[in-house]
């Protein structure tokens, strides 16, 4: 037999089967940043004795190692333990445990451990995005040394011939005590000073252990943006489609098994009800609920509907606090809340008796990460689901078309709710040609002559108005008409847009600020002007045609505040406001019955940017915004001003007909191979100085290509690119692109992961990969 090779008859032992002394407990430690790993570190018995449990070495708890030839000590997380061989190199040892239980369950590190394989982005790193920073940091927490008892304390005290009967009494409590006490609280129960108890700890007859104890601040037990708690509400009558739907969730519920369904109603059809019975339904034998959300969809309105239904409700945003976070992190794995709303990273919610998944609006572009990883929270919560055998619901009047091809080939289950609750009528849509002269020729504004009247009707009869113009500020670029000059940000290749209210150019991606010029800085002509349309600009054509009403604008600028964005809302349910214009941020999850009207400014603005999904996200800004009228007995309309009133995109919207534009789109997409019908991938490599981003974006083009044809089942992948990203300059550095289509995600994972090893940039060239991209700017 050939040295080396490898016997029928040589068969390798298990770890059981192994001598005690030729095993030693490794535990696989991962870190946040630096290389990938996993690195193996010898556990030493004082953190693997199972009677200690605040410092034993388990899957899920941070570790601190020294790492590297400097012995740096570092903060890692432990992914696994488990005995192995002892062999001829020595591990390095752990040097402390720093949590006193696992952040991360077992089921939570395989999720975490798919996230990495599937978006290429190491595996640290991802535990660090899903462990929230207040609970990593235990905010609202301090340092303590609890008192534990000594076995045989009593003997030695009496040996000692202490006479203390307070002392005595301390040790008798703190030995029947179930649990550790903290200095203050031993000293109360005995009734004495902690001077005695100070004593005890000096003369070794009580040990201590170091702990974290709650520094006194406590959050509420649920953050409520509303004053007040709400009272308990009853139950809507459910029609015969809500009826049917419940019952198909609740079938799936009751099945035990993983279960995918798209639920698809039209906006105002009831889907928030459906959810909360089957919430109920999943409350009702002690199971939690987990519901996403887009942040500007976590509105007063959207959490009184859980908070009337539910006493134990976690409400997850960006506004909370790390203490807040912390103690939220703490109740739900606890199991002490019943129902967890949130955004995009509630879906990591550590809850241990888990039931239900619901996702929201699920075709909302914000459930996609936009830094590593860059995870879609759809795909996370479908893991998820499979791995804990549960349901996921995903709702929405305009789905995804990646979920809406799922539920064609049946991975997915298709729940209609075609009717509005009391059969009320969809508003009567129609476009204004912005092309012709007639209506457009009006004033100069952006509003035109049929808005503006029908802006009068709604108003005089007590209604009130929604106006949708997804652009910020009040001008999108200042330019000189002589000669052609656009005022640009000195870090990106972007025209600044003109705030009038700070008196100043911003660009929006990366803050950058300057004075707006006077004269146009290369001819010195006076006549520089300030073009485009802006939420500001419209907000004061608004205010000036009519000036008898309350107007409001809701957007970025408008709402940076903390509870800015509540307190409009707040303000327009009560009526105080009848115009509310803005941004995408009204368009999302707002019922207002007393809204008779909707105007959208530009239906453009997005139809024709370089991205296969700008028809998609146009049909569903313009088709959701359209949803906010007519959920009163009032009725309501809508108007869509566009310069495309053909375009398939627009003309579906109007008629509130995803069919027929999901039937349009998906042959576009099959005709380009792109998703839903083939896996996508997007390189970016940026950098400094544009030649060496360029070069170093052509050399991984060439390394890609050497690394599709390796693999035989590379046949369809096609590789677009290298070329100058639609935004070529962004926060200083030049940007490249390139696309990987075809095939499966995995299949182009395994391609760019043989194309990246060993790659190593130039100095200050970085790139990253983004699987299954939602940006393509």
């Amino acid at each position: 037999m050939a040295r080396g090779q490898q016997s029928l008859f040589d068969v390798t032992p298990e770890p059981w089967d192994l001598d005690a002394a030729e095993l030693q407990t490794v535990a696989s430690v991962v870190f946040p940043t630096g290389p990938e790993g996993p690195f193996d570190y010898d556990v030493p018995d004082q953190f693997n004795d199972p009677g200690a449990p605040h410092t034993l070495v388990e899957p899920g708890r941070r570790l601190r190692v020294p790492f590297g030839r400097g012995e740096r000590t570092a903060l890692g997380y432990c992914v696994d333990v488990a005995p192995k061989r002892a062999g001829g190199r020595r591990l390095k040892s752990i040097l402390g445990v720093v949590d006193a239980q696992s952040l991360l369950s077992p089921a939570m590190l395989r999720l975490t451990r798919w996230m990495a394989d599937y978006y290429l982005c190491p595996w640290g790193q991802v535990l660090e995005a899903v462990v929230p920073a207040g609970v990593r940091d235990r905010a609202g927490t301090r340092q303590v040394r609890l008192l534990v008892p000594i076995e045989g304390a009593i003997q030695r005290f009496e040996e000692l011939k202490l006479r203390s009967k307070q002392q005595r009494r301390a040790l008798e409590l703190l030995a029947a005590s179930e649990e550790p006490l903290l200095p203050a609280e031993l000293a109360q129960r005995t009734g004495c000073s902690e001077a005695p108890i100070r004593a005890l700890v000096k003369r070794r007859l009580v040990a201590t252990r170091p702990s974290r104890a709650a520094t006194g601040r406590t959050a509420p037990a649920v953050p409520r943006p509303l004053e007040g708690r709400p009272e308990a509400a009853r139950p809507l009558s459910l029609n015969a489609d809500q009826q049917a739907a419940l019952n198909r969730i609740v079938t799936a519920l009751d099945g035990g098994a993983a279960a995918g369904l798209l639920l698809h109603g039209v906006t105002g059809s009831g889907k928030t009800e459906v959810y909360l019975r089957a919430i109920e339904h999943v409350a009702s034998f002690g199971r939690q609920a987990v519901v996403l959300v887009p942040e500007i969809s976590l509105t007063p309105q959207t959490v009184r509907r859980f908070q009337e239904r539910f006493s134990r409700v976690a409400v997850l945003h960006s506004h909370l606090s790390d203490v807040e976070r912390h103690q939220h992190w703490q109740r739900i794995a606890r199991g002490e809340v019943e129902v967890v709303v949130g955004a995009r990273s509630a879906v990591f919610a550590p809850t241990p008796h888990l039931g239900l998944i619901v996702i929201d609006e699920e075709h909302e572009t914000t459930f996609k990460q936009d830094i590593a990883p860059r995870y879609h929270a759809r795909e996370v919560a479908w893991q998820r689901a499979q791995a804990e055998r549960i349901p996921l619901v995903l709702g929405s009047a305009t789905p995804s078309l990646e979920s809406w091809q799922r539920a064609l080939t049946g991975e997915f289950d298709l729940i209609s709710l075609p009717q509005r609750v009391m059969n009320l009528p969809m508003p009567h849509a129609m476009t204004v040609d912005l092309r012709d002269p007639g209506p457009t020729k009006f004033g100069g504004g952006a509003i035109t002559r049929p808005l503006l009247q029908a802006m009068h009707h709604a108003l005089r009869d007590g209604g009130q108005v929604i106006l949708l113009l997804n652009r910020r500020g009040f001008s999108t670029h200042i330019q000189c008409p002589a000669c052609g000059f656009v005022l640009k940000c000195e870090h990106c290749d972007l025209a600044l847009t003109y705030h009038r209210a700070h008196a100043a150019a911003l660009c929006h991606y990366c803050d950058y600020e300057t004075p707006p010029p006077a004269r146009c800085p290369d001819c010195q002509s006076s006549a520089i002007r300030y073009n485009g349309l802006g939420t500001q600009k419209l907000e004061a054509e608004v205010k000036a045609r009519f000036p008898q009403y309350v107007c409001a604008r809701m957007d970025v600028d408008s709402t940076r505040q903390r509870g800015s964005h509540d307190k409009l809302l707040s303000a327009f349910q009560r009526r105080e406001i009848q115009v509310l214009l803005g941004t995408q941020m009204i368009a999302k999850g707002l019922d207002f019955p007393n809204v008779t009207l909707v105007g959208v400014v530009n239906a453009d603005t997005a139809l024709h940017l370089p991205d296969f999904r700008a028809a998609e996200r146009t049909f569903q800004l313009v088709a959701q915004v359209a949803g906010r009228t007519g959920r009163g007995r009032r009725g309501g309309r809508v108007l869509v001003q566009t310069l495309n009133p053909e375009h398939p995109a627009i003309a579906a919207a109007v008629r509130h007909d995803f069919a027929r534009f999901a039937r349009h789109e998906l042959r576009v997409r099959q005709a380009g191979n792109y998703p839903p019908f083939a896996a996508m991938a997007r390189i970016v490599v940026r950098g400094p100085g544009e030649a060496s981003a360029r070069e170093s974006a052509a050399h991984l083009r060439d390394r890609i290509e050497r690394s599709v044809s390796k693999h035989a089942a590379t046949a369809g992948v096609r590789i677009l690119g290298p070329a100058v990203a639609p935004i070529a300059r962004l926060r200083g550095d030049f940007r490249f692109h390139l696309q990987l289509h075809g095939g499966s995600s995995e299949l182009l994972n395994r391609v760019i992961r043989d194309a990246q090893s060993g790659y190593v940039t130039p100095p200050g060239v970085r790139w990253i990969v983004d699987v299954d991209p939602w940006d393509m700017q």
